[in-house]
């Protein structure tokens, strides 16, 4: 009978394990054209000219409740050293009316899924995002967790007010 069990359960591993790897590789496709992923539609060239770049934070969408930050960061993507982050958003209206927004520089990533600010710095005020915008510049090739610390923030929590990024280093050829 203990022969029967370990039978069964090390087929049943084995399947599990076959299991686990074909669905790790169920998107693989063979062939040139899509090795290392270069159909892929959010790939850049690298930057082949080595200046920073300026990046406004959510494109033509800016600062604002309820635009996915991180598919942003994503498809923005590779940041660099002293790239520029741009952050615009409108100031809060004189009446009382609108919705403040502002930029904290959170301290992991712990920090970052939970929206916890109660370690976070605050890196630009509500009336910052203004005009031009506010510019922050990537100087350390390090993970900056960007996040809105607005209303106790719920901006980050469930409107999505959050990203990340990691600059890379120019390299030099």
């Amino acid at each position: 009978m203990a022969l029967v069990n370990a039978q069964t359960f090390l087929l049943l591993a084995v399947y599990s394990c076959m299991f686990a790897i074909g669905l790790a590789n169920y998107d693989f496709n063979w062939g040139p054209r899509t090795w290392n992923n270069t159909d892929c539609p959010y790939t850049h060239p690298p930057n082949a000219t080595q200046t920073s770049n300026r990046f406004i934070v959510g494109g033509s969408e800016n600062w604002h409740y309820g635009f996915n930050y991180i598919d942003w960061a994503r498809k923005s993507a590779p940041f660099f050293v002293n790239d520029t982050l741009v952050f615009k958003y409108d100031p809060p209206n004189a009446n009382g009316t609108g919705f403040p927004h502002s930029v904290y520089l959170l301290p992991n990533y712990r920090s970052f899924i939970k929206c916890d600010f109660r370690r976070a710095k605050r890196i630009a005020d509500p009336t910052q995002g203004a005009g031009e915008g506010f510019e922050f510049v990537l100087k350390k090739m390090q993970t900056y967790y960007f996040a809105c610390g607005e209303h106790q923030g719920i901006h980050c929590k469930t409107g999505n007010m959050k990203f990340a990024v990691m600059p890379l280093k120019h390299w030099r050829f």
